[in-house]
């Protein structure tokens, strides 16, 4: 148990509070550490599990099928296709072409 001054104590609950739009990420366990690989190794040591790069081996008789949406190009009609795929928060490596509106 422990006596605070009641600015002391505002500012130590102040402290974990963030500002709207913020949010607080906590990284806890086998991943938190500087030693995240080597963790990682000895996990897939001990589970038997092959590295990711070494577990999927590209077919060369795979024929290669474009994906597609099922929405049609807004502006022709025609089939669109999947250009690139990213995940949230990261940054896509291609550019759109500009619309001619935007001209």
């Amino acid at each position: 148990m422990m006596r605070l001054a009641t600015p002391e104590f505002i500012r130590r609950f102040l402290i974990h509070v963030l500002p709207d739009g913020f949010h607080r990420i906590r990284h806890y366990g086998l991943l938190a550490s500087s030693t995240r690989k080597a963790n990682i190794t000895k996990i897939r040591a001990l589970l038997c599990v092959l590295r990711p790069e070494q577990a999927i081996a590209p077919r060369p008789e795979a024929e290669i099928i474009p994906l597609t949406l099922r929405e049609p190009c807004p502006c022709c009609g025609g089939p669109m296709r999947i250009i690139e795929i990213f995940r949230r928060g990261q940054k896509p490596m291609s550019r759109a072409p500009p619309r001619e509106q935007a001209a």
